[in-house]
């Protein structure tokens, strides 16, 4: 099994524009051509990296698609997202530094040649930007990362841009006949106080209990959700609600005032993710930049800094709350040398070591089933607001009434150096939650490393489901 093909390297950060188009898959990306990134320099040298791919496996490197070159991009191109018009005419709009002071704008670019199965060269519109930052009260530092375009109510297109205005985070909504002139609709698609900026806009229509993905650009089925996801604070937080149509604005399910209440994508390193509709197997795809735990040092030593996370399948689950995933499908074709083991018995503080694998590189599916479900203790719902704690405290050492159990993986013999990801199961009034951590806290003996341990709480109807599967995807490289 080898991920390098698979797992984007390089001096990467956010995805930008992930689609399919005319058979090929294409990956945009974040990157600095000068080399690792160095925290005391600025973002401001930032072009579109491209990586082309037919399987989501193989990928091949091209040269930068969008480089600053403009007056609206003169001191960076960051992020932004690629719409496919009416199947035929793929658009990138992104965000554009127009100076040393971060303001920024929005821009155009198009295909110089559709006919190029790569889409290699991209040339900008000559009316850039396309979006000025004239908004009263907005910060102008903070207004970037338009989304990938949807049909209004009204047969428009509409995009949202992540903004602080007054303060507030806020998705400013946009709409346009032609994907060129933008008039700014004056209520926003959403904002909320609980934050003050919102970045990394995804907005996308789920049917919940479907894998099915939805093409934003065709006519949503009625009884489907839609999905609002920012990047703030280091993590991806999402919210599932409803697009009203008849006032243009997206209405949540359900209001949490404290973002450290709201649902995650991933609750370990998973920032700045953007998803595409794959119209080629009809299925809704996310990758995230996942910013590694070497030194800066390091990273400027070797040259690089910083992968994308392995794609993954996106729906909403059957009670439309919460968003499920799972690794593609075409990363089974990397299988090679399967073991298996059925019906093992763990007591607790068993360890059992599964031999005769790479143990560098692995896909590990693992069921749990507890013997019993009466010991389960009492889970406290003020742990919701800091699960890494709850992970620190309650780690794979300390037994617990359901747990600890998991998966050790690139352990040293000694055990000195080991990553432990595991499980915990409480009981609220009328039902279980699973804490699910990944602890790096042990990953290395190696000072000036970072290594949280991750985790996040999770419901789960444990009475009825009887097992817990664990699903990891083990690289050394990263």
């Amino acid at each position: 099994m080898d991920w390098r093909s698979l797992e984007i390297y390089d001096n990467k950060k956010d995805p930008c524009g992930p689609m399919y188009y005319n058979g090929v898959y294409h990956e945009f990306y974040q990157y600095n051509p000068d080399g690792a990134f160095d925290p005391n320099d600025s973002l401001m040298n930032m072009v579109w990296g491209h990586s082309v791919s037919t399987d989501l496996i193989n990928w091949i490197g091209l040269e930068p698609a969008i480089k600053p070159d403009i007056p609206s991009d003169i001191c960076g191109c960051w992020t932004g997202s690629a719409t496919i018009l009416f199947g035929v005419q793929p658009v990138i709009i992104y965000t554009g530094l127009i100076d040393r002071k971060a303001n920024q704008v929005q821009n155009i670019a198009l295909p110089k040649n559709r006919s190029d199965p790569y889409l290699r060269e991209w040339a900008k519109v000559g009316s850039n930007p396309v979006i000025q930052h004239v908004i009263p009260g907005l910060n102008s530092s903070h207004f970037r990362d338009p989304t990938t375009g949807w049909i209004g109510p009204d047969g428009l297109w509409r995009i949202a841009v992540g903004a602080e205005v007054n303060g507030i985070g806020t998705a400013l909504l946009y709409k346009s006949e032609d994907f060129m002139s933008w008039t700014r609709i004056e209520r926003p698609l959403y904002s909320n106080n609980a934050l003050n900026m919102w970045e990394c806009l995804d907005f996308f229509a789920v049917v919940p209990g479907s894998n099915n993905g939805l093409d934003m650009s065709s006519e949503i089925p009625s009884g489907a959700k839609h999905v609002l996801k920012v990047s703030i604070n280091s993590c991806d937080m999402y919210i599932v609600g409803v697009y009203d149509l008849k006032r243009d604005e997206f209405v949540p399910d359900t209001v949490q005032d404290d973002n450290r209440l709201w649902t995650r994508i991933d609750y370990g390193t998973f920032y700045a993710s953007k998803s595409f509709f794959d119209s080629k197997h009809g299925r809704r795809v996310i990758w995230a930049w996942s910013n590694e735990t070497d030194s800066y040092s390091d990273d400027i030593a070797k040259g690089w800094a910083g992968i994308h996370s392995i794609p993954r399948t996106i729906w909403l689950d059957g009670d439309g709350k919460q968003l499920i995933q799972w690794p593609v499908e075409e990363i089974e074709s990397l299988r090679i040398n399967e073991i298996n083991h059925q019906g093992l018995e763990l007591k607790k503080g068993d360890l059992f070591e599964i031999k005769g694998i790479d143990t560098l590189q692995a896909d590990v599916e693992i069921d749990f089933e507890p013997t019993s479900i009466d010991d389960a203790e009492t889970f406290d719902p003020s742990w919701l607001f800091d699960p890494r704690k709850q992970c620190r405290e309650a780690d794979a050492s300390v037994h617990g009434g359901i747990g600890p159990f998991g998966l050790v993986i690139l352990a040293s013999d000694n055990m000195e150096e080991h990553t432990a990801v595991h499980f915990r199961v409480y009981k609220s009034e009328q039902k279980y939650i699973i804490l699910m951590c990944s602890d790096l806290r042990r990953s290395s003996l190696r000072p000036g490393l970072y290594t949280p341990a991750y985790g996040g709480f999770f419901e789960f109807d444990l009475e009825n489901e009887k097992r817990i599967s664990l699903r990891t995807l083990v690289s050394w490289e990263a």
